[in-house]
């Protein structure tokens, strides 16, 4: 869940909205899932060829970190290009992310590639430092830009 600020005509009032809208996460045996699939308001589960595909371990962890951290979190359009960082210091240690900026602000983007759906983050771009990637010619550090990505 995150916070929403929403405008109505004579007011600003304050919502708690789910982050990935028509999703609830769940650990369950795929042999049992008819106690899931049974669940008011559950119509499906995720999956390929007719058997459930868990979300990565390491994407849900990070998700439970970054919305533990108390720090302003929002749904974010999925990205599959950017800059990837790593986040060296604060609540948010040694999370893996897209760098973007929006709005004067800097985002770390976290996916989950099975939905194909994004979380952001707001974070001080002093505690980020760039990963290395894999190029033709071999690592390359990846620098900086204060250009928006994806």
């Amino acid at each position: 869940m995150y916070l929403s600020r929403r405008r109505w005509s004579d007011r600003i009032q304050e919502l708690e909205l789910p982050l990935f809208t028509g999703y609830v996460f769940c650990r369950f045996v795929p042999e049992h899932r008819l106690g899931v699939l049974t669940t008011p308001g559950v119509t499906s589960i995720v999956g390929f060829g007719g058997a459930p595909v868990p979300v990565n371990d390491q994407e849900i962890a990070a998700l439970q970190q970054t919305v533990a951290s108390g720090l302003p979190v929002q749904p974010w359009p999925f990205l599959e290009c950017g800059q990837r960082v790593r986040i060296e210091r604060g609540p948010l240690r040694g999370l893996e992310a897209i760098l973007v900026r929006s709005k004067g602000f800097w985002r770390v983007v976290l996916n989950v590639d099975l939905l194909r759906r994004s979380v952001a983050v707001e974070i001080d771009r002093d505690v980020i430092s760039p990963l290395a990637v894999a190029t033709s010619r071999g690592l390359k550090r990846l620098a900086a830009s204060s250009a928006p990505v994806g």
